[in-house]
């Protein structure tokens, strides 16, 4: 059984990888750049979009607020930008926001953050996948019809990809993450190059149609409402932002430069590419609604239930390069392609956020443990079922998901950048060198104008999607919190109670007597060698202990005993309702009682098979005795394997997995080989 699961696990994920070879999978920026950026320059591709979807309901008259819109996001992206390279500075271990708030603010500030973020990275993924599959959905029929099957087998592709390591997941995303950014730029040129040098005119597929606003003539605290609601939208633009700063362990050295640099690229590259696609679609007569069927009206005739509304950048794409050509469907196939991938970032951040929390005992300490391939595997794997249970819920529909967004991402953006403000205010006050001095009074700056500005779009966010479903946001944030709160009061409570004490107690007391037991249910090898482990223990005292649920049985056993004369007394217990494991655990807690300072030694004789089926069908009675006698105070449970011949096939075919060669090992050489040829090189 372990032969057929480690095979198929070798060819998905590959070679284990020995621990000091974490230095390999470390990465430079030019691969940095896709993993940990490849959310925010993809969601280019959908954020333009939100913004004229919201502005659409007051009519086509509101499009002209989108560019005072995509100022507004630049801004707020280049605040954030600059405060997280600060961040990296300080907190290049990792802990990213969560170490921040956690350090300058206090743990519940930290957990609030953490909890912003699981919620966050997990919302990334299924609107990133989501919103992928409805952008393939509108070439591929098949993909539409079946969405949410569709997206959940892309989740588990990109677990699979994850599972093989961060270096080896990202050199594959790093191709189509860049074509796609090429592609975008390509496109803001040429169609800049035709509209102001050429003056040609360019029109969307959506130009010549109208769009029937649903509130007309809106005025006053309207439609201040409703700027702020298509500025909250267009903030999607800045998910991401924060998963290079959790992520400044994975880059190379110097670790906190690359990652600083790493960062002003990504903002760099983003608001580019979302301001060109907000000129372009202002220039080509770009039109979408909230609800295309009834609003969207084509020859004074709404365009029906059958329509597809693509999304702004392909609009933009048919219109700049002309619908079916080259670049219109490369950049259509990329912009498809990059959204699946942009889940990447949150496949970087969780698992890396999640081992740091397990480091605190906020998490299970599994989500520590790096896998084969040197990746938090548990924690990929918990990001992969979280996220792909949400797809399930919302049925993989990108504008349900898109509601939920962003709200826990500004919550962590906040609390980070007022730890930080917290965090120059205490190096300040020790801080002599007036060159420092200046540095720091300069940074804490720039983090108090973040603090601020995050906190009002927060607010904004808040106000403008809590009843369209930042609620479920929230809530998702409290249950991390509660949650989280209640793992780390468990593990500290364990560590309370088993905690060494400084003088004498009752466990560093030896006790009185010992008094073994050892289970028999007929006299067989197992039963003999079981017998003599017990008497070479050489406890106080010594019996043999049998249920009586078959009296002929019982019987044969007795007199076999007396026949070969073994010397220890053999009592049986009397099981009426032909129990077995209920008789044998009082009988020990009878003993207990009789003698609370003596140690009662239960030995119980095993098979040791080969094969999985085997387990089924052996051991099941010594299992559940084992199960029970754990919450036995002053019980010592031991047990004695006896190696049937199947578990020396076992052993055998465990032997040809070591000897095992794996496709292409042959051309790299032997493992041993390889070793040797390392140790004489160095």
């Amino acid at each position: 059984m372990s032969k057929l699961t480690d095979v198929p696990k070798r060819i998905l994920i590959g070679r284990a990888l020995r621990s000091d070879r974490l230095g390999e999978t470390l990465l430079p920026k030019r691969i940095a750049l896709p993993v940990f950026a490849s959310d925010p320059l993809s969601s280019v591709a959908y954020a333009p979009g939100e913004v004229l979807l919201v502005l659409s309901i007051a009519g086509v008259s509101a499009y002209h607020f989108s560019p005072w819109i995509a100022v507004a996001v630049v801004v707020l992206m280049f605040t954030v930008v600059a405060s997280y390279r600060q961040n990296v500075h300080a907190y290049p271990s990792g802990g990213g926001d969560y170490e921040v708030a956690n350090t300058n603010l206090g743990p519940r500030a930290g957990l609030t953050v953490a909890s912003a973020l699981l919620v966050d990275y997990v919302l990334t993924v299924a609107v990133s996948i989501s919103s992928g599959v409805e952008n393939l959905g509108s070439a591929v029929p098949f993909v539409v019809e079946h969405k949410v099957l569709c997206a959940v087998g892309i989740i588990v592709l990109l677990t699979l990809m994850n599972l093989r390591g961060v270096k080896e997941s990202g050199k594959l995303f790093a191709i189509p993450t860049y074509v796609f950014v090429a592609g975008v730029f390509i496109m803001i040129a040429w169609g800049a190059f035709q509209g102001l040098v050429l003056d040609e005119t360019m029109k969307a597929p959506t130009a010549d149609y109208e769009i029937k606003p649903e509130h007309q003539g809106l005025a006053g605290f309207a439609l201040v409402f409703l700027l702020l609601r298509a500025f909250s939208s267009g903030c999607a633009a800045l998910t991401g932002v924060e998963a290079i700063s959790n992520g400044v362990p994975a880059f190379r050295k110097p670790k906190s430069r690359n990652a600083a640099t790493t960062l002003a690229m990504m903002g760099l590259l983003a608001v580019t590419m979302f301001c060109g696609i907000i000129g372009l679609a202002m220039a080509t007569d770009v039109h979408m609604a909230e609800n295309p069927a009834k609003d969207l009206v084509h020859n004074g005739v709404p365009v029906g239930a059958d329509y597809v509304q693509d999304p702004v950048i392909s609009q933009v794409a048919a219109a700049v390069f002309g619908d079916g050509t080259f670049f219109f469907v490369l950049l259509a196939a990329a912009t498809a392609l990059v959204l699946f991938l942009a889940a990447n970032t949150a496949y970087n951040g969780f698992p890396l956020l999640g081992s740091i929390l397990a480091q605190d005992r906020y998490l299970p300490r599994q989500l520590h443990t790096r896998g084969d391939r040197l990746a938090f595997s548990n924690g990929i794997v918990l990001l992969a079922g979280a996220a792909a249970l949400l797809v399930w819920i919302y049925g993989a529909d990108s504008t349900r998901l898109i509601q939920l967004y962003i709200v826990g991402v500004f919550v962590s953006f906040t609390l980070s950048q007022i730890g930080m403000v917290r965090h120059w205010n205490r190096h300040l006050r020790t801080e002599t060198d007036q060159a420092k001095r200046r540095h720091m009074v300069r940074s804490r700056a720039i983090n108090a104008f973040g603090a601020f500005f995050t906190g009002l779009v927060l607010v904004v966010v808040l106000v403008t999607k809590f009843t369209h479903g930042a609620w479920v946001a929230l809530l998702g944030m409290v249950i991390f919190y509660v949650v989280m709160s209640a793992i780390r009061k468990h593990y500290d409570r364990v560590s309370a109670e088993i905690a060494a004490p400084e003088g004498p107690s009752d466990d560093s007391v030896r006790p009185s007597r010992v008094h073994s037991v050892v289970l028999v249910s007929k006299i067989h090898r197992p039963t003999l060698r079981a017998l003599a482990y017990a008497k070479l223990m050489r406890t106080d005292t010594l019996e043999a202990l049998s249920v009586n649920v078959d009296p002929v049985e019982t019987k044969a056993l007795k007199s076999e005993w007396e026949k070969r004369g073994i010397d220890v007394p053999l009592k049986v217990l009397d099981s009426p309702y032909r129990e077995i494991t209920r008789p044998i655990i009082e009988y020990v807690k009878n003993l207990r009682r009789e003698s609370p300072r003596d140690a009662v030694s239960v030995i119980i004789p095993e098979y040791v098979v080969g094969h999985w089926y085997e387990h089924l069908l052996h051991n099941q009675s010594a299992l559940r005795l084992k199960g029970r006698l754990l919450f036995t105070p002053g019980v010592m449970v031991t047990s004695v394997p006896y190696q049937l011949q199947s578990s020396e096939a076992a052993k055998k075919r465990a032997r040809k997995r070591q000897d095992w060669t794996a496709p292409g090992s042959v051309r790299r050489g032997p493992a041993v080989e390889r070793t040797k040829e390392s140790s004489k090189q160095s």
